[in-house]
């Protein structure tokens, strides 16, 4: 035999093969972000979120209302008191909002650096629990969030909320 045919024989072999192998390979796909939205751990983690930061919202709140009477009272007053005593009270009342701007800028931080800690959380589970599915239905392989297009019979979302809990 030619080389050229040898060629053509051994690549149409290894055609047959991987295409043999190609029709075992069992595949699947999870959408990530219907998993973030819907998993139950999702919502308790928000709410963890919120009772963890209200004390300090609410002293926002407080501050919040506080900078509004001030500034009432200095206008309803303003005309009244002296040029001094008028000072005075701008001074406090611009005290008063560096401290809301910087306490609201340091919750901000702070809920963001508690999200990402959760998310990382939720993001770890999500893993356990897709590859949970993946061995229990032996799946070959399984994609997350990127692909182009993926056929409604590879996608196992669902069996991955089922895994983390949702009903």
């Amino acid at each position: 035999m030619s080389n050229l045919l040898k060629k053509l024989v051994l690549s149409s072999f290894m055609m047959l093969t991987i295409n043999a192998y190609a029709v075992d390979l069992k595949v699947g796909y999870v959408q990530v972000d219907k998993i973030l939205q819907e998993a139950p751990q999702t919502a308790e983690s928000g709410k963890k979120l919120e009772k963890e930061f209200s004390p300090r919202s609410q002293e926002l709140d407080r501050l919040a209302k506080q900078i509004k009477d001030l500034e009432t009272a200095l206008d309803k007053d303003g005309l009244t008191i002296t040029e001094a005593e008028r000072r005075s009270k701008e001074r406090d009342v611009q005290n008063i909002k560096t401290e809301f701007q910087r306490k609201q800028r340091e919750l901000r931080e702070d809920i963001n650096l508690r999200k990402n800690e959760e998310l990382g959380s939720l993001q770890d589970r999500i893993n356990k629990a897709v590859q949970s599915v993946a061995k229990a239905e032996n799946y070959d392989l399984v994609m997350y969030s990127g692909v182009a297009y993926a056929a409604d019979k590879i996608d196992i979302t669902d069996k991955v909320l089922k895994s983390l809990g949702k009903k």
